[in-house]
């Protein structure tokens, strides 16, 4: 997890400000800045990692400096809910060694944690719309998906379960 955020840093963080402003994190070399964001507190690395996660998400979505703040604070909001939603699914099991009960009980669990998702999804997408247009809505939950692909992509295949969920649908 932490190269994958680490790795994210460097390919969208050169121009950002850290809340350190005598870092220059375009002059700095990889080597240089990995040592940085390790000295960081874990606070300090969550909120230099929210600024750069906004920053992003604002220079992608060419969001108006009027609206920056407030379009910030609803996406924010919607990746705190998210994130709630999902911690109420734990799915570091084995469902081989579940029971048939068990893992029925466990299905329905993830298709109600599914459904909270979208539902919460479509409840944000409305708020967001208020403050910038629909286009730019569909554009965040494409570069969401884009992205997590492509955590996915780097993330160590030493889950058999996970592979063979994947392989078979």
């Amino acid at each position: 997890m932490k190269k994958i955020l680490f790795t994210l840093f460097i390919i969208y963080g050169f121009g950002l400000n850290a809340q350190r402003t005598d870092y220059d994190w375009k002059k700095m070399d990889p080597k240089q800045r990995k040592e940085v964001i390790n000295n960081l507190s874990p606070e300090e690395r969550k909120s230099l990692l929210t600024k750069f996660r906004n920053n992003m998400v604002m220079d992608n979505l060419e969001i108006d400096p009027s609206d920056k703040a407030e379009f910030t604070e609803i996406y924010n909001e919607y990746l705190e809910s998210q994130k709630h939603i999902k911690s109420q699914f734990n799915s570091n099991f084995n469902p081989e060694t579940l029971s048939e009960d068990e893992a029925k009980a466990k299905l329905q669990q993830s298709f109600e944690v599914g459904q909270k998702l979208l539902d919460n999804r479509k409840k944000y997408a409305d708020k967001m719309q208020q403050v910038i247009p629909c286009q730019k809505v569909l554009k965040l939950f494409q570069s969401e998906k884009m992205m997590k692909d492509k955590m996915d992509e780097r993330k160590p295949h030493g889950n058999q379960n996970t592979s063979r969920q994947k392989q078979n649908p």
